[in-house]
């Protein structure tokens, strides 16, 4: 199969959705299948062509959010190449910029389109109201998220049954929902896979002692995470525990402020940011942990639980959907509501090392239920049936017709 993944987030540039669609990316080729990617160029307003011509990074301008880019939705010099690719399916990962282009191209080439819903938008609204109008917002990220997912597109994946109901029972979408839990390479945070010499000058970068206890949090240092939660609660921890150490793996427009809320605390010496790491060294931090811990609200999956758990981890993590079907409590980890069961629970595991070999080792086992493989195969299923069912009805016409109505050779030029 030929398949085209169209997306505004592609390493070099590391998150979450990025992270699998590389790992999509690999799985899928080791299948046979042939993969080309449309992204956009992380550094510059240059249109490049990469991997002997597998890859297409469009010109993209700085929004202002984190260090995402927005493309134009079209483009003569690109849509010539990808016509030349002779694709099967198209895989969208953005309902923007890159991913209005790949619709165009799917009507245009009568490629039918896949869609997977990665980010929960209304959890991100603050950051173009900046607190104004949040209800308004809301609204209109409604609007868009119901007809980018269900006028423009033949299929649509979600991760979780958290945003399943957002669909079926928000908005009200009355088409396919396949609930596929992303995968990863979960092998690359086997501990057994570690280079033992590069995790030892990590752990002496971060002076770290042999008898310290670290609790890990990887991910964006934002305040939809709740870093703050974990910073103000490690105070409490280490009040008994004075050896329990918070390594936070991350970057974000919020880490001078945690790093202010840190010193407030007066945890400095138990509190560790490492900052942005690259993303071949991320295994290296889950390797240097005894527990892993997050309180985040607006995840639509979690993928960093499961690459603690594939890393012999037992989690602590707040009572969200997205963590219930992941996080088994009292058997990969635990499940916490309230600040009274967050410190009992970590204080649990601080202080008894066999409770955390045992949830870790638990918790390893049950990671193989997120490995590329599998994901990749219950992807494939869902480009054959977006292909079998292609042709039926034509819904996206009103939708280019509309598009095409706004552009000539594209906000950049051919």
């Amino acid at each position: 199969m030929r398949i085209g993944i169209f997306t505004d987030t592609y390493p070099p540039f590391i998150n979450g959705v990025s992270t699998s669609i590389k790992m999509l990316e690999n799985a899928l080729r080791k299948m046979g299948h042939k993969v080309f990617i449309v992204t956009v160029n992380p550094d510059s307003m240059t249109y490049q062509v990469e991997k002997n011509g597998r890859v297409i990074r469009m010109p993209g301008i700085p929004i202002g959010i984190y260090d995402y880019r927005l493309t134009s939705f079209y483009s003569i010099r690109a849509m010539k190449k990808i016509k030349k690719w002779n694709l099967d399916v198209i895989h969208t990962h953005t309902e923007f910029g890159v991913g209005t282009f790949a619709r165009v191209i799917g009507k245009q080439f009568k490629i039918p389109v896949v869609h997977t819903y990665h980010t929960m938008y209304e959890d991100y609204v603050h950051y173009i109201t900046k607190g104004y109008f949040m209800e308004a917002g809301k609204t209109i990220v409604k609007y868009l998220t119901k007809f980018y997912c269900d006028k423009t597109i033949q299929e649509l994946i979600v991760p979780t049954k958290k945003t399943y109901d957002l669909f079926k029972l928000k908005y009200k979408y009355d088409r396919n929902v396949h609930i596929i839990p992303t995968g990863i390479e979960i092998e690359r945070f086997y501990r057994e896979k570690i280079n033992k010499n590069k995790l030892i000058e990590i752990k002496n970068k971060l002076n770290l002692k042999d008898d310290d206890i670290v609790v890990l949090f990887v991910g964006r240092i934002a305040r939809e995470k709740d870093v703050a939660f974990l910073i103000n609660n490690h105070k409490e921890l280490v009040k008994k525990n004075k050896n329990c150490k918070l390594l936070i793996v991350g970057d974000g427009p919020d880490l001078e402020e945690y790093k202010k809320l840190v010193i407030k605390n007066k945890i400095e010496k138990n509190v560790i940011f490492t900052g942005k790491v690259p993303w071949e060294e991320v295994p290296f931090y889950y390797a240097l942990a005894d527990i892993f811990t997050t309180a985040s609200h607006t995840e639509t999956q979690g993928l960093t639980v499961v690459e603690a758990m594939a890393a012999n981890l037992p989690v602590v993590a707040l009572d969200d959907e997205s963590f219930r079907n992941t996080v088994i409590s009292d058997l990969t980890g635990y499940l916490f509501k309230k600040k009274s069961d967050y410190l009992k629970q970590m204080t649990k595991l601080i202080q008894d090392k066999s409770l955390r070999e045992t949830m870790g080792n638990q918790g390893r086992i049950n990671s193989e239920t997120y490995s590329s493989k599998y994901f990749a195969e219950r992807v494939l299923s869902v480009y054959k049936l977006s292909i079998n069912n292609y042709g039926d009805k034509n819904k996206n016409k009103s939708y280019i017709s509309r598009v095409k109505g706004t552009i000539k050779d594209g906000f950049f030029g051919k």
